[in-house]
């Protein structure tokens, strides 16, 4: 079934009431709606929103809290853009499904699926067209399940000097989660691939708000979409996913940006030609060079689609401006990622990237996942410290020191700092 989403008249601060009424009575039969939320979506007037501050120009965003989410980051609202609070991270690798971050392209977003009447159907260059249910998959041999990073392409953009186009996202547009579901490739072999297929398109329940908007469909090399790895998740964390994060299936990338990762999945074609749709042929492309990245201020003269993430890492048990004691030794932590080689090392300065030392890595749940990191740091005297981290994976590839740009603002890696005072 397909809905459009509410209407709110500011495209930026959301009309809660309508968000909430539209939400909840829509997806009632999912439980989507609390007590409180029920009671913020009727008569109620809703309290004075909380803000935040993100460490960058025009940064004051507003705290909310939507159907089955904890308060988060509003971007926007129509679509809904939430951002996940960057100390979520450092509270475990795994990030809490009503923390997770929401991206969506169009406001034309499902609002109410029956579970019983979905079905995904899978066409095109096919021995056997199939319409399938959940139950169906779910039938499909035993689940898997794979720990995982989903990170929007443009996250971090906020920091990108000079600005680029876009939200403006702080470090929050990412997330670790457990994976369950039904290999792409099971589902592909069931149907019969046949000779000359050259990629895989896949299509979600959301939809442009006015006719003639590119619908959001993504594309995948069939040997990716046969690899294996690339899966139709009906679960999250072990939960159904939260309707926000794609429900009641989505398909999962792992080690490839969120653009690929469409949620509410109905509509798999196998084609016998490269998809020159809108957001593979125009949206979501990066310099075609080994650092994907432009001069300042200048466009690209090639472009190819994003693909992988690069290397990153963060620390995250303190924040900037944090106030420390001096000769008091503390365990600087944090966590490395990147698009499937695995990190291999992670070293940290606490004197603005004069002298490293190499971190101790955690244990690796899944070569695509958060891996933790911990490091002594002991503020010998008062003053201020620079405390840098920096990754690398086993294919040899770090980050840089100085961050590299592009036009749109995409796969930023930079070594980060965290400005602490002792005292």
């Amino acid at each position: 079934m397909k809905t459009s989403a509410f209407h709110s008249p500011d495209p930026v601060r959301p009309n809660r009431r309508a968000l909430l009424q539209t939400l909840g009575a829509a997806g009632a039969g999912a439980g989507l709606m609390s007590p409180a939320l029920r009671a913020l979506a009727a008569d109620a007037p809703a309290p004075a929103p909380k803000t935040v501050t993100l460490p960058f120009a025009n940064g004051e965003r507003e705290l909310v809290t939507f159907p089955q989410k904890r308060p988060l980051i509003l971007q926007t609202s129509r679509p809904p853009q939430l951002e996940t609070p960057f100390e979520v991270f450092n509270d475990g690798l795994i990030t809490p499904n009503d923390a997770f971050f929401v991206r969506y392209h169009w406001s034309g977003i499902p609002t109410n699926i029956q579970p019983d009447d979905f079905r995904v159907k899978i066409s095109g260059l096919v021995d056997t067209q199939l319409n399938l249910s959940l139950a169906d998959l779910k039938a499909m041999g035993e689940p898997v399940s794979l720990v995982a990073v989903h990170q929007c392409s443009g996250n971090s953009r906020g920091f990108f000097e000079p600005r680029a186009n876009g939200g403006q996202l702080g470090h929050g547009a990412m997330g670790n989660a457990k994976w369950t579901g039904v290999p792409l490739k099971r589902v592909l072999e069931k149907a019969g691939v046949k000779k000359g297929a050259v990629q895989v398109s896949f299509n979600g329940m959301d939809k442009p708000p006015v006719e003639g908007g590119p619908d959001f469909v993504k594309a995948l090399d069939i040997d990716h979409a046969l690899d294996g790895e690339v899966m139709l998740a009906w679960a999250m964390n072990d939960k159904d996913l939260p309707m926000l994060n794609g429900y009641p299936l989505r398909l999962v990338v792992p080690g490839y940006y969120g653009t690929y990762w469409v949620k509410h999945v109905d509509d798999i074609q196998v084609l016998d030609k490269v998809f020159d749709g809108f957001w593979m042929s125009t949206a979501y492309r990066i310099p075609a060079n080994s650092c994907a990245c432009t001069p300042a201020g200048k466009a690209p003269t090639k472009t190819v689609p994003i693909n992988r993430f690069n290397t990153r890492s963060f620390i995250t048990s303190v924040s900037d401006g944090a106030k420390l004691k001096a000769g008091k030794e503390i365990v600087l932590r944090g966590i490395a990622f990147d698009g499937g080689q695995g990190i291999a090392e992670v070293s940290v300065s606490t004197d603005g990237g004069k002298n490293w030392q190499n971190a101790t890595l955690g244990k690796e749940i899944s070569k695509y996942s958060f891996r933790e990191w911990k490091a002594a740091f002991k503020p010998s005297k008062k003053g201020t410290y620079e405390l840098k981290v920096r990754a690398v994976n086993r294919a040899g590839q770090g980050q840089p020191m100085e961050a590299l740009w592009n036009p749109a603002g995409y796969m930023r890696n930079v070594v980060e700092t965290v400005r602490v005072t002792a005292a």
